[in-house]
């Protein structure tokens, strides 16, 4: 999924900035700025503006702006990478949730049947596998990762 994600940025880091710079056309330190331009601009547009601007402020007051008048690169990739595992923990919590359900109500019907000593957990595992499958969670996970990047 990454690659599926990120692909129109990597090519067009290689077609502004790589491909120039092996082919002589500018240096590498020129073609910097070409190459992180679209990884800026995916990172930018997906990054918590709560976290950019925590970091922003505690980062020294020289690193405030880059030369641009952007965001210095120093704290956008900390900040979109923490923004990336907040969405990760939004996620797996979302996910969480009805398998949670599903263990509640395993333990509520063991203990209605006196079997106090049955593992809910052992018991609620084929029911959480069969929830899964039979609502095509793989399909609806990778669709729903895959749409909160689009453009």
């Amino acid at each position: 999924l990454t690659w599926f994600v990120m692909e129109p940025v990597f090519r067009e880091a290689w077609e502004t900035g790589v491909r120039p710079m092996i082919d002589g056309q500018v240096s590498p330190e020129a073609a910097f700025g070409p190459i992180m331009a679209p990884f800026r601009v995916f990172m930018e547009g997906r990054v918590d503006p709560g976290t950019l601007t925590m970091l922003t402020e505690a980062a020294p007051r020289e690193q405030a702006l880059t030369a641009e008048g952007g965001t210095p690169l120093s704290v956008l990739v900390p900040a979109f990478l923490l923004s990336e595992i907040k969405r990760g923990f939004e996620v797996g919590f979302l996910i969480f949730l009805p398998f949670l359900v599903i263990d509640l109500v395993i333990a509520a019907i063991l203990m209605s049947m006196g079997m106090m000593m049955v593992p809910p957990a052992i018991v609620s595992l084929p029911f959480k596998l069969a929830f899964f499958v039979i609502a095509d969670g793989w399909t609806l996970l990778a669709g729903a990762l895959v749409r909160s990047y689009g453009s």
